[in-house]
């Protein structure tokens, strides 16, 4: 289990606890986090999942591949160091700790 903090744009917290081998996205549609839309369901294929990682967390997350980089481009507002879609990250112990922000709006 990791604990993982979702940030709404707004600043509101929600800190819940995230099974290992879920992904971040699972672990805010299982716990009902507003704001992450998830639309695909964690195919890689809307974007809708997009988050910015907190400075501190961006080099304990595995790089981002070609289809994520990809899919970051029709996200609202991508930031080119900050942004991940949360289908995308697999939690692990590692990322116990881990907090990300949602963006003003999903596309």
């Amino acid at each position: 289990m990791a604990k993982i903090t979702y940030v709404e744009h707004s600043g509101k917290e929600h800190v819940v606890e995230v099974a290992t081998g879920l992904t971040v996205m699972e672990g805010a549609r299982d716990n009902g986090i507003p704001g992450i839309e998830a639309d695909c369901g964690g195919a890689c294929a809307c974007s809708t999942c997009h988050v910015y990682v907190d400075a501190a967390w961006i080099e304990k997350l595995p790089k981002k591949d070609h289809m994520e980089a990809d899919m970051l481009d029709f996200a609202w507002q991508p930031d080119p160091v900050r942004s991940r879609l949360t289908c995308q990250i697999k939690v692990t112990d590692v990322l116990d700790g881990l907090r990300v922000q949602m963006p003003e709006k999903q596309i």
